[in-house]
């Protein structure tokens, strides 16, 4: 047992390995995809799911996300992997993370690997407190600093840091182990990208992807019905200077990237079951109401 931590701890260090793995081409790849991702020997899988680290920085896009994110996800979901086995995973992937941007690949994927991993969490605990804390803080740290706002490209595929990004606030806002200051955390990452000081105009979906982590924030009921409303009515100002309305690009953008993020909270906190996220809708529509 001693010597399996070490080794996992090894290949958490080492650096992203070449893409495809060794002993791997991009048809083997594809014929193991076609056969679901078994594979029956629990070492291999391990090894593999590793090595596949280094394929979500890849330009091609199949191997990235087709083969890499779904294999990796496919087997979290499965309960593949033990704990160690995970957490092995998640510090490789926290590498990937903190290390050079290079293409503009390996960051969003690393984040979206990373929701699979605290889903893993959410679904049965296996991190410490502070772990998971940790996990938070790095989640709206990487949202926070995503600059680089490509989605999709028809030849290189995905990007999409922020959506990416907040698919992991979402998994974590899910956990019930998440205190009222974590909870804070990730909506405090939201505002951060919900309307983009440069002006970047969303167009793949990134407002209804920041969505998520609010309602499911919402759906603790860990605030005040005036929270929200004060929390709401605090994105309104980031549009920026009314003297610019409708007679400045950015301003435009930043004013349809907010537009898009209430509209979606609204109608999603609309059709809702969960009296807690339906509780929203009037805080929301003071906010909509609001926006020049």
């Amino acid at each position: 047992m001693r010597l399996m931590l070490i080794v996992l701890l090894m290949l958490a260090a080492a650096p992203a390995m070449a893409c495809p793995p060794p002993g791997y081409d991009k048809p083997a790849l594809q014929a193991l995809k076609k056969n679901g991702f078994a594979v029956a020997d629990p070492a291999r899988r391990r090894e593999l799911a590793q090595a596949l680290v280094g394929c979500l920085g890849d330009p091609d896009p199949e191997l990235r996300d087709g083969i890499a994110f779904e294999a990796l996800s496919q087997w979290m979901r499965a309960d593949a992997f033990d704990a160690a086995q995970v957490g092995a995973l998640r510090d490789r992937l926290y590498g990937l993370l903190d290390g050079p941007e290079g293409e503009g690949y390996a960051r969003p994927f690393a984040a979206l690997v990373l929701s699979e991993v605290a889903r893993t969490d959410r679904i049965k605990p296996w991190m410490s407190v502070a772990e998971r804390a940790a996990m938070v803080d790095k989640a709206a740290a990487y949202v926070e600093g995503v600059r680089d706002y490509r989605g999709y490209d028809d030849v290189q595929g995905w990007r999409h840091g922020v959506a990416h990004g907040a698919d992991w606030l979402m998994q974590l806002a899910l956990n019930p182990a998440l205190d009222r200051a974590q909870a804070d955390r990730i909506l405090a990452a939201v505002i951060a990208q919900a309307v983009p000081a440069s002006g970047h105009a969303y167009v793949f979906g990134e407002p209804e992807r920041l969505a998520r982590p609010v309602l499911f924030v919402a759906q603790r009921g860990l605030h005040s019905d005036a929270e929200w409303a004060a929390w709401f009515a605090a994105l309104v100002p980031r549009i920026g200077d009314a003297k610019q309305a409708y007679r400045n690009v950015a301003w435009l953008a930043r004013r349809h990237d907010l537009s898009g993020l209430l509209q979606n909270i609204y109608l999603q906190a609309g059709n809702s079951q969960d009296p807690k996220i339906r509780t929203l809708q009037p805080a929301v529509l003071a906010a909509i109401k609001a926006i020049p």
